[in-house]
Order: C-alpha cells, then sequence, then structure tokens
C-alpha cells in the first residue's frame, strides 16, 4: 500500500492529503504563482479552501511564509487563476 503524502493548510493547520490542497508558490523573489499541478520548482504553501486563502491574505501569513511582499496585482490574479481552477 502506498503511503499518501499529507500536507498542512496554513490558514487553518489541518493536515490533508497533497491532492485535495492548493498550492501557491513563489517562482521568482517576488512573482507568485497558483499551482495546479503541484510540481513548480519553488518556495510554496497550501491552502485547502478559498476561505481559508482568504484569511490568509488577511492575516499576511502568505507575505511571512513565502519570505516576500505580494502586491495586490498578484494576489488578483492568483484568485482568478484558483477560482478557474476550482470552477473545472
Amino acid at each position: 500500500m502506498k503511503k499518501v503524502p499529507m500536507r498542512k493548510c496554513i490558514a487553518c493547520m489541518e493536515s490533508k492529503p497533497k491532492k485535495e490542497l492548493l498550492r501557491i508558490v513563489r517562482v521568482n523573489k517576488n512573482e507568485i504563482k497558483f499551482d495546479s499541478t503541484g510540481k513548480l520548482n519553488g518556495r510554496g504553501l497550501y491552502v485547502c479552501s478559498m476561505e481559508c486563502l482568504n484569511k490568509a491574505i488577511k492575516t499576511k501569513r502568505i507575505d511571512k511564509i513565502l519570505e516576500c511582499k505580494i502586491s495586490d496585482e498578484d494576489i488578483t490574479k492568483l484568485l482568478q487563476d484558483i477560482d478557474a481552477y476550482t470552477k473545472k
């Protein structure tokens, strides 16, 4: 039996299987992307829902974990990408 990789949501701190979570990655110094494949290189974090993502944005938890300042445009693009992905 294969072991299921578990990751922790940064907002609610709940551990869940990696495939159920949404991954956000800092690719370059200040470039933030939504990683739908889970395989992009870079510093990453996981959230379990849009509710947790909004909570992490509001508390600046994403900035702290990715070790950079995230602009409002990046947050807007991130929200659009995740919204489009979850509606598939």
